[in-house]
């Protein structure tokens, strides 16, 4: 086992000036929240949007002469993808980074930003994977392992450096956890400086493949499931950072699709931070109870932030549902002028905030002269939302609600 402290301290001389110090913010939101002092890694502000640069950086850095001139290649949907191109890209390496056919365009845009040569190449991972190491045996290129490789597991280890520097005192950190690079390096750093720390990694609960290597003491393989925290859906933990796991790791929890979804729309609304779903399994864990720390220092590691747009708008327009602050109903009223006004105005003068306003004309239940009516409101909380159903109600409407 190559991995210790004197590796992760070189990697952390190795990425000095090119790997950004991220900052580490107390959260009194989930302090108060959970019982524990929470304090957040914000590894979503890292140069390339994520803590993979780190460790894409150490690897490359210590090839040979000779390694660096034959270039190097991964295989990635996104975040390794972003960091082996740029550190490539900034030691003057040429880089081939396979990403599947349906890797969102705008990580496909990002990598080439950084200066790779970006192939698409299958419909999954796994496709685009074996396509890599292909062309990597007939290239003879680097190929840069994103998670099972001690010289990458170095670079992501520099993350407890840094934690600990600041806060000695810490006494948990909580990890994303999916192939295990990320979660072996941080713990043999942090166990070498502090033994009695504890180390938990967190995973989705629909595809815990470490979790259930961990529980079994051997590697376990889980079939291919698409999570919102796809950067740490792994189906195969590495082999190589399954004995670091063994040896270091204190415990892996689960956390559901609707905790994830959770997490990302807690950190937005109340930590002003965007992260994508496995950046923010560590504080849906927290939220979920999942992680009984009360009293305690404990660092949750936000591992990156690259979510799609599309997808965080699906998230906060489905959260705001589930929590009644975006409530939709229809409405039965006469089909003459001034009655939806009437309505409307009732909307506001309770400080609601009229979304979306939708008139079928063509029938109601009692007949043509009448038309039903659906509003999508936005209200601050679930009180309100049924102040201003009753207030529509008290004055002669038939409401009726059409989801919460």
């Amino acid at each position: 086992m190559k991995l210790d402290l004197n590796s992760i301290k070189k990697a952390s001389e190795n990425i000095k000036g090119i790997v950004r110090k991220t900052p580490i913010f107390y959260s009194s939101t989930l302090s108060s929240e959970t019982g524990s002092n929470v304090y957040l890694k914000c590894e979503n502000k890292q140069k390339t949007g994520a803590f993979k640069l780190r460790g894409a950086y150490n690897k490359i850095i210590n090839l040979s002469e000779d390694e660096k001139a034959r270039g190097v290649i991964a295989s990635s949907a996104g975040n390794h993808a972003q960091g082996v191109a740029y550190a490539a890209t900034k030691l003057g390496i040429k880089s081939t980074i396979f990403m599947p056919e349906t890797a969102p365009q705008s990580k496909v845009n990002a990598t080439r930003g950084y200066g790779a040569e970006v192939v698409q190449y299958g419909e999954v991972y796994d496709e685009c994977y074996k396509k890599a190491v292909q062309i990597q045996k007939e290239t003879k290129a680097t190929f840069v392992h994103p998670f099972n490789d001690e010289e990458v597991m170095a670079g992501q280890g520099t993350i407890a450096l840094e934690i600990l520097e600041e806060l000695p005192e810490t006494d948990a950190i909580i990890v994303p956890i999916g192939g295990g690079g990320l979660i072996s390096g941080i713990a043999v750093a942090a166990k070498a400086i502090k033994p009695d720390i504890k180390i938990i990694g967190v995973q989705p609960e629909i595809i815990a493949s470490s979790k259930a290597s961990l529980e079994k003491g051997k590697i376990v393989t889980l079939p291919g499931v698409k999570s919102l925290a796809d950067g740490i859906s792994v189906c195969t933990p590495g082999d190589i950072a399954f004995e670091y796991i063994k040896k270091y790791v204190d415990e892996i929890v689960t956390v559901s699709e609707d905790e994830i979804a959770y997490g990302i729309f807690h950190l937005v609304e109340r930590g002003k931070l965007v992260c994508e779903g496995a950046g923010a399994s560590t504080v849906a864990a927290l939220l979920a109870d999942k992680i009984n720390m009360n009293g305690k220092n404990v660092v949750a590691v936000l591992s990156g932030g690259n979510v799609d747009i599309a997808i965080l708008s699906k998230i906060i327009d489905r959260e705001l549902i589930l929590i009644q602050r975006r409530i939709s109903f229809s409405v039965e009223i006469q089909d003459r002028v001034g009655q939806l006004e009437k309505i409307i105005n009732t909307v506001v003068r309770l400080g609601g905030n009229v979304v979306k306003v939708m008139q079928d004309r063509n029938w109601s239940g009692k007949g043509l002269d009448y038309a039903d009516v659906i509003f999508e409101i936005e209200v601050e909380s679930e009180r309100q939302a049924h102040k201003l159903m009753q207030a529509i109600k008290d004055r002669g409407y038939n409401v009726k609600v059409k989801y919460k």
